[in-house]
């Protein structure tokens, strides 16, 4: 798939402007800066700084004091206290932090994570009579709940009170909780709005410890919960959240809690864990017990103590995640011969069978995206309805193409890259016909090539050590932070181009007297083309080591021949 490359922007003033600032010799670090929002020495020194002293007041958060007297006095009045979560990472994350921190002050409080097959999505009725049948009086619900509004009305005629941890946007309407924590919510003044549900409910637990006495650095120890969530969810690492994530992934790597350590062992990751790690290895075995089964498996690794069978626990977790592939496997092929059998040349892919398992078609649509650059719906049994995940591609609003649809649909619901629906089985030919028809009316044919952004236009030779050990004090890397990527034109290879892996490529270019070590993962076919012509290359720099022995290597992203 051709890919259209796109250097960031950086005004030249700037850059020259905090090169100054800087005392700095070469533009590249401050262009680096600029490119992440950073125009000022202050603020430069800050991100490259992190400290746990500037997190912010967690009473600034709108409903803050509510939640916190009213968790003293369901501990005061011996209240039984439930911790409500989703069943992806971040809701199983912010389930076991809540849990773990509250039991250590109070013992009459159980955890409920809803079945994603039997009640869906968020706070269910079937989870509030469970409660009710319990003698729960308070439930804090995170993750999930913003848009509850007759959820918690229900619980109010059980008489449970709910206090909402969420970090997704607010419809119109906000629930007449207890207590809202959400930074999103209209007249919050909280001055981060990116926090994952995980963040959520430890801000919750700061403010809530700074009123007993409890010092900081007892809470510290739940940032290892914090920035699995925080990578996992995809949000911002800015901010706040670079703060959590940064000192999170210290924690997660030099003293993590038990079943978050039999993870990380189990995935095979070595050394000090990384976002990357979380996203790939990590993240994905946790999401897979709300997948394939039940996520409170998940919960009960992530609080299970030193005591517990936790190789047990994570591998039930390794188990699920192994079905997860082979069903993620098979039915992305199943759904790419479809493709394959489909004729014209569609703007969307929209696939429907029965047969499918829900836990994994939202990772299937991904896939095809991969395959085909264009928005993927892809639909399954559920019950007397059909269901599906969708997700889009740059500039196209899934959700609102869907909602031009909603006549059709049952329900539907998410973002502009992401989205759920369901639907009668016989309106998948009418929807699927007029989602084709919105996104041929909507995509570009500029859009239907993917972009790759890149920072820097480097020559090799500035592509060392000395620049790589400055880019690492940029971590931790991801959504609004990502590792920097740098071109690099007119190469030659230095090396026969071999294949490894069955589809990786093993190369070395030079230029001039500049040599260096390439792997591109998944870019294989390009061994037989690369020999005797000039190359340019996107690629981040990484540290590779192999038999003990450390080496710098470009990671490639794309390739092209210098003439095109």
């Amino acid at each position: 798939m051709n890919k259209r490359w796109v250097e960031k922007d950086s005004s030249e003033e700037e850059v020259k402007a905090l090169q100054e600032a800087l005392q700095l010799k070469s533009p590249i670090l401050p262009r680096l800066f600029i490119q992440r929002n950073l125009r000022t020495s202050d603020e430069v020194k800050n991100f490259l700084n992190p400290s746990l002293e500037d997190l912010h007041d967690p009473f600034i958060m709108k409903d803050m004091h509510q939640a916190v007297e009213r968790i003293e006095n369901a501990i005061l009045n011996q209240e039984k206290i439930m911790i409500y979560g989703d069943y992806d990472v971040d809701g199983t994350t912010s389930v076991s932090l809540v849990y773990l921190f509250l039991s250590q002050l109070y013992n009459n409080i159980e955890y409920y994570i809803p079945n994603r097959y039997k009640e869906g999505y968020g706070i269910s009725i079937r989870g509030l009579d469970y409660a009710n049948q319990q003698g729960v009086k308070l439930i804090i619900a995170l993750d999930c709940g913003i848009k509850a509004i007759d959820k918690v009305e229900y619980a109010k005629g059980l008489g449970i009170d709910m206090i909402i941890c969420d970090h997704h946007l607010p419809g119109d309407k906000i629930p007449n909780a207890v207590a809202v924590l959400d930074p999103k919510v209209p007249g919050c003044e909280y001055p981060y709005k990116e926090l994952s549900g995980a963040a959520i409910g430890f801000k919750l637990c700061q403010a809530f410890a700074s009123t007993k006495g409890i010092s900081k650095e007892q809470l510290y120890p739940f940032l290892d919960l914090v920035v699995v969530s925080l990578a996992a969810d995809i949000v911002p690492l800015t901010g706040e959240n670079r703060i959590l994530s940064y000192f999170g992934l210290k924690q997660l790597t030099e003293n993590p809690r038990p079943g978050l350590k039999s993870l990380i062992q189990l995935s095979g990751v070595k050394g000090r864990v990384t976002i990357s790690d979380i996203v790939f290895k990590i993240g994905p075995r946790i999401n897979a017990a709300g997948r394939m089964e039940d996520a409170t498996d998940a919960v009960k690794l992530l609080i299970g103590t030193a005591n517990h069978d936790n190789r047990a626990n994570a591998a039930v977790l390794q188990q699920h995640n192994d079905v997860r592939k082979d069903l993620d496997r098979d039915i992305t092929e199943q759904a790419l011969e479809m493709l394959r059998q489909e004729p014209g040349d569609n703007y969307s892919s929209v696939l429907h069978s029965q047969d499918w398992h829900k836990g994994v078609i939202g990772i299937v649509a991904s896939r095809l995206i991969e395959q085909y650059y264009r928005p993927a719906v892809v639909l399954t049994g559920s019950g007397d309805s059909v269901s599906g995940s969708a997700r889009s591609v740059r500039g196209f609003d899934l959700y609102e193409a869907i909602e031009a649809c909603s006549d059709l649909l049952h329900q539907f619901g998410g973002h502009k890259y992401a989205a759920g629906l369901t639907m009668s089985e016989e309106n998948v030919p009418a929807f699927k016909e007029r989602f084709e028809a919105i996104a041929r009316e909507k995509i570009t044919e500029e859009m239907r090539t993917p972009i790759i952004e890149y920072d820097v236009n480097l020559p090799l030779a500035h592509a060392n050590y000395g620049l790589i050990n400055k880019i690492l004090r940029f971590e931790p890397f991801g959504p609004g932070n990502p590792k920097p990527i740098f071109l690099t034109q007119d190469m030659k290879t230095a090396c026969p181009p071999r294949v490894v892996g069955q589809t990786h490529l093993k190369v070395a270019f030079k230029q001039g007297f500049t040599r260096l070590n390439a792997i591109g993962f998944g870019l294989g076919e390009w061994a037989s083309d690369l020999d005797f012509k000039q190359i340019d290359a996107l690629y981040t720099l990484e540290e590779n080591e192999w038999n003990n022995q450390k080496s710098l290597q470009m990671s490639l992203k794309d390739l092209k021949f210098s003439s095109q």
